[in-house]
């Protein structure tokens, strides 16, 4: 099989049409997600970037792989010591080259972040930059195109390709974004509820949505109505779009080659991105709804009925499971993720009952999804506005606005017991080095944006309060 990953940084599911998205943002990825299957229910188990694509790396969730955050306390990527490589723990790159498949991956992901695991296993490591992520689009096919017309008629390969234009800051051609200009923008949030955002005094708040002194057309300085909302929108959709604009450049070239109809496709994301929900914008800084789940397509000639929509939960280390189980390996025993082969085949299937993410970066939170509900426990709130106890109605709350934890602890009670009961499976295991989540809560999840800077940068735009408030709260 020739396999193509499409790894699309900080993709919403539902700014893509195949997910219902009223712009036309993606057109070349609806081709390939309607000639497949669509998963409506998968999500990052760890959020953000590292975390996510260490269990890329190794399947497994990021407490038992140990990179929780970017760098510090709780970064350390965890694998058996000693020399070799582990038979119950293999490297998901290093894995499948045993049932013979060519492993090659164009991204700069290794060097952005010094996760200098991400490069293991790989038959060719593809950064093709020194901008770390900062790439556009094209620059990442100019790279991509040339190994495609050489290679792409090779067989049994798994080629990774990371595009990274929907994470800011947007530094493609602003007429992809322009293009939206006419188009009305979603309706959340509404302007009742931005006009409350622009209160918030934390890091993406609509009053402090940036951190950079430069900030691109392609994005607002501040989100002080609807029209600010939709030139941010706008902003970000044009990423989206220039990306699935590169997206058919790939599908012409397999045309070319007389292969279009041979070529397995997943494509997903690492996290998603904050628009709005619970204050944050353009952000990933959170274990919530926005910010974890993620598409998910699945496109193999021969195997995916045309059409199909998958409903049932998933995390993206069953992705990797099942790539694994489409090459016709076992998934490996010291893995967390699950093959869901069967549902691509239209066998029956059924999804994961709930599932437990977290993340580790800009706070401290662990989180229990199922169809009705989204419990969020938060250990080190960072500087955002997160109650220590969330529960969230997701039939009747889907952007998460209201906390209904006091109208329902029994539903607390039983989220909670998940928790639990989930932290004492993947602790308990025998050799278990420490919690990474806890060992950020110990050092604070102060990366990116410091206290100390935080405090500075309050004091210096006029609100002595705001920096008054952290100073008494982490006791500075």
């Amino acid at each position: 099989m020739r396999i193509i990953y499409l790894d699309i940084d900080s993709l919403r599911p539902d700014h893509m049409g195949c997910y219902g998205y009223e712009r036309n943002t993606t057109p070349n990825l609806d081709k390939i997600a309607e000639g497949g299957a669509r998963f409506n229910d998968c999500y990052c188990a760890s959020s953000p970037c590292v975390p996510s694509r260490a269990s890329f790396m190794s399947g497994r969730f990021a407490v038992n792989h140990g990179a929780l955050t970017h760098w510090g306390p709780g970064y350390d990527f965890y694998y058996p010591e000693g020399d070799g490589h582990s038979q119950t723990m293999p490297f998901f790159t290093r894995y499948i080259r045993e049932a013979g498949y060519k492993t090659v991956t164009f991204s700069s992901f290794g060097d952005r972040h010094h996760a200098w695991w991400y490069f293991a296993g790989w038959d060719q490591v593809n950064s093709h930059t020194l901008k770390e992520g900062n790439e556009d689009a094209h620059e990442v096919n100019a790279a991509v195109i040339p190994w495609l017309k050489q290679h792409g008629k090779d067989d049994n390969y798994f080629l990774h390709i990371q595009y990274w234009d929907p994470h800011t800051m947007y530094t493609y051609p602003k007429e992809y974004a322009d293009q939206w200009q006419e188009s009305p923008a979603k309706d959340f949030p509404s302007e009742e509820i931005i006009a409350e955002h622009t209160k918030d005094v934390f890091p993406r708040s609509a009053s402090f949505l940036h951190t950079a002194a430069t900030i691109p057309d392609t994005m607002p300085r501040t989100i002080r109505n609807r029209d600010d909302f939709k030139h941010l929108l706008n902003g970000y959709d044009g990423g989206i779009s220039y990306m699935d604009k590169c997206v058919g450049e790939l599908l012409d070239v397999l045309k070319e080659l007389g292969i279009e109809d041979e070529v397995c496709f997943i494509i997903s994301a690492d996290h998603g991105e904050s628009m709005g929900e619970q204050g944050i914008y353009m952000e990933h800084g959170s274990a919530t709804e926005a910010v974890h789940h993620i598409p998910l397509i699945v496109n193999i000639p021969g195997v995916t009925k045309p059409g199909t929509v998958v409903d049932g939960f998933i995390y993206n280390v069953d992705v990797i499971a099942t790539i694994t189980d489409l090459a016709g390996l076992r998934v490996p025993s010291g893995w967390d993720g699950a093959s869901f082969l069967p549902a691509l085949r239209g066998e029956h299937w059924q999804g994961r009952d709930y599932l437990v993410m977290d993340h580790g970066l800009y706070t401290c939170q662990r989180a229990v999804r199922d169809e009705k509900w989204y419990f969020i426990r938060t250990y080190h709130a960072g500087l955002y506005r997160f109650d220590d106890v969330t529960l969230y109605d997701m039939e009747n709350d889907p952007f998460q606005t209201v906390n209904v934890a006091e109208q329902y602890p029994e539903i607390v009670k039983e989220m909670d017991h998940r928790m639990m009961e989930w932290q004492q499976q993947n602790l308990g295991k025998i050799g278990h080095r420490p919690d990474p989540l806890q060992q950020v809560v110990e050092t604070g999840p102060w990366k990116y944006v410091t206290l100390d800077g935080w405090i500075d940068r309050l004091r210096s735009e006029g609100r002595e309060d705001a920096a008054e408030y952290f100073i008494n709260k982490y006791k500075v």
